[in-house]
């Protein structure tokens, strides 16, 4: 279920809606009336008002692309190198994530730690390690550091990790599906149902207290992990939980969060973007050739007020959120969109306080998508192709 960094977002451009300026929403799809569907809405008029021209080039790129299946086959052969990678596979894998890292850091900073004192070791924390690109550049780093990481097993369908652990005794591995990590999360043994389909499959604590300066969330949901039939339907919303409620709520105050994420114009992400800068710095990465014609992009929340009211809320929401979607074998479609609205900030908040910030972010994720769709193969034209440009 979890898997990190490789060449296929959980969310890809092939599978999503496509969106225009003009036609934001498609005839054939009711507009939803839940506070995700209603938030979707108010953002595609928020974004066709303002003409955000890397915005708007995107949308045409992306409805060219689905119009044309050689872009099915594009994403499919993507899709098969990523369920049967090998280790040579893997090696390039984690070769890119050095490069992503260098690359980040070289922009941000992010994975340089500075100690809050001189006595104190810099405490890493990556959810979803495999193949091992990021930690690495962070121990490159801060070669004292204390890493706590987090990988699917491989039998279980999870990719090989192409760090040498061995050469780093300063790291703690556990090879589990993060998921089931219930007593992390907060839930006692007395919670779970014990006609529940893994009641005997949740793990006891790993993190013990522990506090950390840097947290890695880039797990996505594996198409090659074996799990129960009741987890397939909202596994990714149950994935993506679970990396930000541990990870938020074992960061030290000041600590960093980065998050692999996908269209950032999505409401569930605009959603989450508002409500993390709130209480820490958000900023937004994007590589300008890995990965680059998908929406993937990296959330940066730096600087984390971890104990303020806003942020200890917010766990809050996620730890019942997480409970109803893990232990209630009996939760509904309708039940499970009330709950994103619970204590959730207004559609008008959102967009009144965040709407500019937004674009602004959004403008470099939305670049370089464009600039990387519009160079690829079932996008350009025949003539484009050929080198010949008549009208």
């Amino acid at each position: 279920m979890q898997a990190q960094k490789l060449p296929e977002d959980s969310c890809n451009d092939r599978t999503q809606k496509p969106s225009s300026p003009e036609n934001a929403e498609e005839p054939s799809r009711p507009k939803r009336s839940d506070y995700i569907g209603r938030l979707e809405s108010a953002i595609q008029d928020y974004l066709r008002e303002a003409q955000v021209p890397e915005f708007q080039r995107l949308c045409e790129l992306r409805k060219k692309g689905w119009e044309n299946p050689a872009g099915d086959a594009f994403f499919a052969k993507q899709r098969q190198t990523a369920d049967n990678a090998d280790d040579k596979t893997a090696r390039h894998f984690y070769t890119m994530m050095l490069d992503i890292g260098k690359d980040m850091n070289r922009q941000t900073g992010v994975f340089s730690i500075e100690p809050s004192s001189p006595t104190q070791q810099p405490a890493i924390l990556d959810m979803c390690m495999a193949p091992g690109g990021f930690l690495a550049t962070a121990l490159a780093l801060n070669p004292t550091a204390q890493a706590l990481a987090f990988s699917l097993p491989p039998e279980e369908g999870g990719h090989n990790v192409a760090l040498d652990l061995a050469a780093y005794p300063n790291v703690t591995a556990h090879l589990c599906d993060i998921t089931m990590l219930a007593a992390d999360i907060g839930v006692s043994s007395a919670e779970i149902p014990v006609d529940h389909p893994d009641v005997h499959g949740f793990l006891p604590a790993h993190f013990n207290q522990k506090k950390f300066d840097l947290a890695f969330c880039d797990g996505q949901v594996l198409r090659t992990h074996a799990r129960a039939s009741y987890r397939e339907k909202r596994e990714a919303t149950r994935l993506t939980l679970t990396q930000l409620i541990l990870s938020l709520s074992h960061l030290k105050p000041g600590g960093t969060m980065i998050v692999l994420s996908h269209k950032i114009e999505a409401p569930a992400m605009v959603q989450m973007l508002y409500e993390f800068s709130r209480f820490s710095t958000v900023t937004v990465y994007k590589h300008a050739k890995f990965h680059a014609k998908r929406s993937s992009f990296y959330m940066i929340a730096s600087g984390l007020k971890v104990d303020s009211e806003e942020a200890v809320a917010l766990l809050e929401r996620w730890r019942r959120k997480w409970k109803s979607l893990v232990l209630d074998m009996k939760l509904t479609d309708e039940r499970f969109a009330e709950m994103a609205e619970e204590g959730a900030p207004t559609i008008e908040e959102i967009l009144d306080t965040f709407g500019e910030r937004l674009i602004e972010m959004g403008r470099t994720v939305w670049g370089v998508q464009a600039e990387a769709l519009g160079k690829a193969p079932f996008i350009k034209s025949k003539a484009e192709k050929s080198g010949s440009w008549r009208s």
